[in-house]
C-alpha cells in the first residue's frame, strides 16, 4: 500500500449522506442529523474521523460531496443524488470542514424523505473510478464514504453497482449510524465470500461495512481504523491484479 501512496497514488473522497425521513426531523433532539447536541452527530463524526485520515494522501483537497433521498427545493421533487454545496455542476466542497459546512447548510434546507436509494451514488463514483481504467500507472483510487442509517431499499441493484465496480480502481466504505438492523448491510461487506447476485460475481471484495454504534464511546481514532482497516489491501491488490506500477519507483 505504502509503496503505491509514496509512489505518487491519490485518494479521491467522495461522501455520500443519507437524507431519508427514517433519520428523524432535524429540528428534534433525538434525530440523527440533530446539530444541537454539544457532542457533533453521528454524520458529523463519521465524516470527520474518515476524513481526517483520507485527507492526508488527497492533495486537492476538493471532495465531491452528495446527498440522498431528499426533496430538494423549489420543487420539492425526490432525489436520489445531490451536491451538498447546492451546486449540481460544481460538487466539490473544500476541505474536510467544507464538507461539515454544506452538509449543516444542506439539513436546513431540504425536506427529508426517501426511499433509501444508494445505486446512484455508488454509479456515480464508479463513472469517475472508470475515467481512470485508462491508466498505465497506479495514479488515482477512488474512495466512497456512504453513511446511512438504514437498510437500502434498492439492494439489488446497489449490489449490481458494487459487482460492476469491482473492477475499477475504487473502495466503498459503508458506515451505519443509528439502531436499524444492519444484518442486511453485511452482506454487502464480503469478508467470507464475494458479493454475488444471481450469475454475476464481484472481482474482489470493495466494501467496508461498520456500525457506528460499536464506536460510539471510544476515540475516533478507533472508528477510523476500523473502518479504513480493509483499504490498503484493496488498493494494493487492485494495482498488483492489473500490474500497474508506482507512478515513482
Amino acid at each position: 500500500f505504502l509503496e503505491y501512496i509514496q509512489g505518487g497514488c491519490l485518494l479521491n473522497f467522495v461522501v455520500g449522506v443519507d437524507f431519508t425521513g427514517s433519520n428523524g426531523d432535524p429540528r428534534d433532539p433525538s434525530s440523527l442529523h440533530y446539530l444541537g447536541h454539544a457532542t457533533p452527530n453521528q454524520y458529523t463524526q463519521a465524516i470527520t474521523a474518515v476524513g481526517n485520515v483520507i485527507q492526508d494522501y488527497d492533495s486537492d483537497q476538493l471532495y465531491p460531496a452528495f446527498g440522498f433521498g431528499a426533496r430538494l427545493p423549489p420543487t420539492w421533487q425526490v432525489s436520489h443524488q445531490f451536491s451538498l454545496n447546492g451546486n449540481p455542476s460544481e460538487p466539490d466542497c473544500h476541505g474536510i470542514q467544507g464538507i461539515l459546512g454544506a452538509y449543516q447548510q444542506c439539513i436546513n434546507s431540504v425536506q427529508l424523505y426517501g426511499p433509501t436509494n444508494a445505486s446512484p451514488i455508488v454509479g456515480n463514483v464508479a463513472k469517475m473510478a472508470r475515467e481512470a481504467l485508462h491508466q498505465q500507472q497506479a495514479k488515482d483510487y477512488y474512495i466512497l464514504l456512504l453513511i446511512t442509517d438504514g437498510i437500502l431499499t434498492d439492494m439489488d441493484q446497489t449490489i449490481h453497482m458494487i459487482i460492476e465496480a469491482s473492477e475499477l480502481p475504487m473502495s466503498i466504505i459503508i458506515v451505519g449510524v443509528g439502531n436499524a438492523d444492519f444484518s442486511d448491510m453485511e452482506r454487502l461487506d464480503a469478508d467470507d465470500a464475494l458479493l454475488s447476485i444471481g450469475n454475476r460475481k464481484a472481482k474482489r471484495d470493495i466494501v467496508q461495512f461498520v456500525p457506528f454504534r460499536d464506536f460510539k464511546n471510544v476515540p475516533s481514532h478507533k472508528l477510523a481504523s476500523a473502518v479504513l482497516e480493509e483499504l490498503p489491501d484493496q488498493l494494493a491488490g487492485y494495482y498488483n491484479t492489473n500490474r500497474l506500477p508506482p507512478i515513482h519507483e
